[in-house]
């Protein structure tokens, strides 16, 4: 798929449900949201014709299977499973509560990779974050992650201002530690209260800064990959920061989303959506499918434009989006 500024899209991005088993400050406002009616959800077998349609017609070899929380869909290695035997890159991103029981599951269906959020290792400040008191299950189900072979295995965590910045050394060490690799990520403005501003954001200058003044670094390289990585001069893995707000990487972007109610989004911060559930109900062949989604991939703008007086917060926060 290529947009209208010749960028080529190969990265889908699939949430199977808008529901979560945290609450996140940053995902949830505390009075909790309103759930889409499952009827509205796509199937497995909707999300499967419309991947198939976009790996075979469209040049999708990168899938990766979001939420909400993914693993709280019933039966998710059945889509796992289904998924698997297309011809792609197939991941996943998780909190993490329940990887203790799901990783082998989930491994056997064919789950290729894992990124894991987690945004503190302190339990009273993930009890916080999270309005959850489950930081031993998350550490729990990263162990059970690694055991199960997966590789690598990734943590993504959102660095706050005032809120998890000192713990930026303490994540590289547990990443060294654990043989997991670490992802920071730039605070972006998609919090579910509305309350993000750019003093909040802890650049990736400052991220790589602290860690290099502990764990020394070699200079960073970003591939295909939206993150920057840096290697440990002593060989110890790396650690990536993916900088979305100080050093957008809108060029070389190359995913689109497929929300759980089955609106196709050619950005995170997209202002419009196309409905595929619709159309797909309603008999519509590939070449109409086909069609639709060439049109919303083709009307991708430039660049979110965060920071510019011309920005615009879309409506939706995160934990509706899909990561």
């Amino acid at each position: 798929m290529t947009d209208s500024f010749g960028r080529v899209h190969t990265d889908l991005r699939i949430s199977v449900t808008d529901r979560c088993n945290f609450r996140c400050t940053y995902c949830m406002p505390e009075e909790g949201m309103d759930w889409i009616p499952r009827s509205e959800i796509l199937t497995f077998e909707e999300i499967e014709r419309l991947a198939s349609l976009m790996v075979s017609r469209l040049g999708v070899d990168s899938i990766r299977l979001t939420g909400g929380e993914p693993t709280i869909r019933a039966h998710l290695p059945v889509l796992v499973e289904k998924l698997a035997a297309l011809p792609v890159d197939l991941a996943m991103t998780t909190n993490g509560a329940t990887l203790g029981s799901m990783a082998d599951s989930l491994k056997t269906a064919g789950l290729g990779r894992l990124n894991i959020s987690l945004d503190s290792l302190r339990a009273d400040r993930f009890e916080r974050l999270t309005r959850r008191d489950e930081l031993d299950r998350v550490l729990g189900g990263i162990d059970a992650a690694v055991a199960a072979g997966f590789e690598p295995v990734k943590i993504n965590c959102v660095v706050m201002r005032g809120v998890n910045d000192d713990e930026i050394v303490d994540f590289a060490r547990f990443g060294r530690e654990r043989g997991v690799e670490i992802r920071f990520i730039e605070f972006m403005p998609l919090d579910a209260d509305g309350t993000w501003t750019g003093g909040a954001v802890v650049s990736q200058a400052e991220i790589i800064a602290a860690i290099d003044d502990t764990f020394t670094l070699d200079s960073g390289h970003r591939g295909h990959d939206p993150a920057t990585v840096f290697r440990y001069a002593d060989g110890a893995g790396s650690v990536g920061v993916i900088p979305s707000v100080t050093e957008p990487f809108c060029g070389s972007c190359d995913r689109v989303r497929l929300t759980a109610e089955g609106s196709l989004r050619n950005c995170l911060f997209a202002l419009d959506e196309t409905d595929l559930r619709g159309p797909l109900r309603d008999g519509a062949g590939d070449d109409e499918l086909v069609a639709l989604i060439e049109g919303n991939v083709a009307g991708k703008w430039a660049g979110h434009a965060i920071g510019q007086v011309n920005f615009i917060r879309p409506a939706k926060s995160m934990s509706q989006i899909g990561g």
